[in-house]
């Protein structure tokens, strides 16, 4: 971004808070901005949305202090994004994702459903029987448009941010459901963990690695595999849950590739595609760390989904036509720069006493424990290796001591550091939005906004894929003369069943797949869609196109 174009942002940047201070209400804002920028005329052809999950705006000025240089994240910061949910001032995960994907405001655990219940002011009360309903996302509406499809996570892919760009459940924590449906949904590019949910911990007996084969996938486990594939449809799986924090990875886990390596190779990949791209990836671990208050694994994570970050704009800026946004989905624990060891000193207090305490640390406090002997034999070495240098006798009393060894190693840390936290848990603040490319968003925004802005940018509306994908099956078949039934017999493999003189259709849920069988010849026709089909325990959802097949 040159000089120009950096004082224009700041500029719009400004404007939008100035304004956001005074009496003109956001949507006042957002109605001017689309006045004077017509969306519908910048359009994008590939779209890659970048989450440092659980990251706080204080987390990249640590990072930059850290680092001793400027992050690749600030030449694209545009503005802030509101993170709330339908229900609470601090959102979870699976109600950011969906906010993020769908453009819906949902509730803790839903997963691209509408929510059940709707407390937050200023956000549009659902009717009763749309509550659950699945809603479409911006990867279903790329991937509708001829675009190539990607997913990247540093955590289990079935973890709630990849979940709401590629699946539709009732609880984040049904990864059974989410694998499936991310199998089915025909994904080009899927990186990851969670190779577990693929077969060896699944309840319902379906084997998706042989289903992943057999769609043509090149299987990959580790980071050679992955780095000498040359398949333009790739699965990555790299550990049976997630993948090591990345300052981990490099002592313990050095065949699993970095966040940086699994985007670029996405990119080369999709980016052959003549029509264009979607790609959605997230550094996951940074929410996990700051749950456990460890500035370590914070800056391993951010500063590894910076390196990411890179990747995306070196590849946006030769290629011109791809929209690139950053952010996180929510703040995480409340890290602050000063904590009450600078009470009365925090104005004199040089750079070095928050930084030089960090920077002796070789590992997480995660990496660090696992380390850690039996008998507690090496207590010292790996106190050391989380940065506690020359400890002291009253931290090794502390340790010693400790019921919880983890928390009073990042808290000794911490104290070291000057690092304060007020939570550990998520927290409800504006975060910085960092954007690039044609029809990029700024000022201050709501997270939904930019699932509809990222859906405009590649040509389609969410409202109207949502009615082309999720129609209510018992509805729309009862309507053309079939009876109808939820067969919940197998209870781990529900499947919808329509019958009229003639025809008997089956659709089993989690699937592109409907089976047509003609009563009299006994022949049956299986057809495979574009979408798949969702059962929300109470209703099944399908396609207008399945609709069709069947008649």
């Amino acid at each position: 971004m040159n000089i120009k174009e950096s004082k224009k942002k700041w500029l719009s940047f400004a404007l939008v808070g100035a304004l956001a201070a005074s009496s003109i209400s956001v949507s006042a804002i957002n109605k001017v901005e689309a006045k004077e920028k017509n969306p519908k005329t910048e359009q994008a052809k590939n779209v890659i949305m970048l989450v440092m999950d659980g990251s706080s705006d204080n987390v990249s000025t640590i990072a930059r202090w850290y680092k001793g240089e400027s992050l690749a994240l600030d030449s694209i910061l545009t503005g802030a994004v509101r993170t709330y949910s339908a229900e609470s001032a601090i959102t979870d995960s699976a109600p950011a994702a969906t906010a993020l994907a769908t453009g819906n405001k949902s509730n803790s655990g839903y997963i691209g459903v509408l929510p059940s219940l709707v407390t937050t002011p200023g956000v549009e009360a659902v009717a009763k029987e749309d509550a659950f309903k699945p809603v479409a996302n911006v990867l279903e509406g790329a991937k509708l448009q001829g675009k190539a499809t990607g997913i990247i996570s540093t955590s289990e892919i079935q973890h709630a941010t990849p979940a709401g760009f590629s699946s539709h459940v009732t609880s984040r924590k049904n990864y059974d459901d989410i694998a499936e449906q991310q199998v089915y949904q025909n994904i080009d590019v899927v990186l990851g963990g969670g190779y577990q949910s693929l077969k060896e911990t699944r309840k319902d007996g379906e084997d998706l690695l042989k289903v992943i084969e057999e769609k043509g996938y090149d299987y990959v486990s580790n980071r050679n595999e992955l780095l000498s594939s040359t398949s333009e449809k790739l699965w990555g799986s790299f550990a049976p849950s997630a993948l090591a924090y990345d300052f981990d990875r490099q002592i313990l886990k050095s065949d699993e590739p970095t966040i940086a390596e699994m985007t670029e190779k996405a990119i080369d990949t999709l980016s052959k595609d003549k029509d264009g791209f979607f790609l959605m990836v997230e550094g996951s671990k940074i929410d996990w760390a700051a749950h456990a208050n460890d500035p370590i694994g914070m800056l391993s994570d951010f500063l590894a989904f910076d390196d990411a970050v890179a990747e995306a704009l070196e590849f946006a800026e030769k290629d011109g036509e791809t929209l690139v946004i950053a952010l996180t989905d929510h703040g995480n624990s409340g890290i602050t720069i000063g904590n009450v060891n600078t009470d009365s000193t925090y104005d004199t207090t040089p750079v070095s006493a928050y930084i030089d305490p960090l920077k002796e640390a070789k590992m997480t406090v995660e990496g660090a424990l696992s380390l850690l002997k039996k008998d507690k034999s090496n207590l010292v070495e790996v106190a050391e290796s989380y940065g506690l240098t020359n400890i002291t006798d009253q931290e090794l009393e502390a340790l010693k001591k400790s019921e919880n060894l983890g928390k009073t190693l990042v808290q000794l840390l911490s104290t070291r550091a000057n690092i304060g936290f007020t939570t550990g848990g998520h927290t409800g603040d504006d975060v910085f939005l960092y954007s690039y490319g044609p029809a990029n968003p700024t000022g201050l925004v709501e997270n939904t906004d930019l699932a509809h802005l990222m859906a405009r940018s590649m040509g389609f509306s969410l409202g109207d894929l949502t009615n082309e994908l999720f129609v209510n099956a018992t509805v729309e078949f009862e309507k053309l003369g079939y009876t109808t039934k939820i067969d919940v017999a197998d209870e781990k493999n529900p499947v919808f069943v329509a019958e009229d003189k003639n025809t008997i259709i089956t659709i089993p849920e989690n699937k592109n797949i409907i089976y047509v069988q003609n009563k009299q010849s006994k022949n049956t026709k299986t057809h495979v869609v574009n979408s798949v089909a969702v059962y929300n325990d109470k209703q099944f959802f399908i396609s207008k196109e399945m609709l069709k097949l069947s008649k």
